[in-house]
């Protein structure tokens, strides 16, 4: 089984990820980790590499690769504009395809920024001088991916309600059956 795990940025898809994979013992995979890795570069070199549609379609590839390996997995989907590359390989018995959701304000909560190197850190202040900034952006983000993740038929729509990890996987784990293999 493959369980691929949408949303937006800061939802929580890479830390509910790693923690659902070890709870029902699945390999663990992070698009973000996987591009870094193929490409040599860190997320912020891939960022300023090319157009959005580009780099899309390299993710897309990565999606297929990942998607080839004959493994029960978990897959943190960094938000993805256009899905033309991958959104057939998802169609499959075998794939749970879930969105992470959250309010804008719990996900705004969990935004942590990253530098030039990759290296997460958390500025309150600047965060917070900036915040009417960043809440309409991740309004803007809830819908625009929420209408992409909608046309490549991701269905289930988890409401986190703003539960740390171990209870949103708990959850996860009992609404969808997940045992571990």
């Amino acid at each position: 089984m493959k369980i691929l795990l949408f949303g937006v940025s800061n939802v929580g898809k890479t830390t509910i990820g790693k923690l659902l994979a070890e709870k029902i013992k699945f390999s663990f995979y992070d698009l973000d980790d996987e591009i870094k890795k193929y490409y040599g570069i860190t997320l912020e070199e891939f960022v300023h590499t090319e157009k959005l549609r580009w780099r899309d379609q390299k993710r897309g590839q990565i999606i297929n690769k990942i998607l080839k390996l004959d493994e029960n997995m978990v897959l943190a989907i960094t938000p993805i504009s256009y899905p033309d590359n991958f959104e057939k390989c998802i169609v499959a018995d075998d794939i749970l395809l879930i969105e992470l959701c959250d309010s804008p304000e719990n996900i705004f909560s969990r935004l942590v920024f990253s530098d030039e190197e990759d290296n997460l850190y958390i500025d309150l202040q600047y965060k917070n001088e900036h915040k009417e900034y960043y809440m309409n952006e991740i309004r803007e983000d809830i819908h625009w991916y929420g209408q992409i993740f909608d046309k490549i038929g991701v269905k289930n729509k988890f409401a986190m309600n703003n539960d740390g990890p171990e209870k949103v996987v708990s959850r996860l784990i009992k609404e969808y059956g997940l045992l571990p293999q």
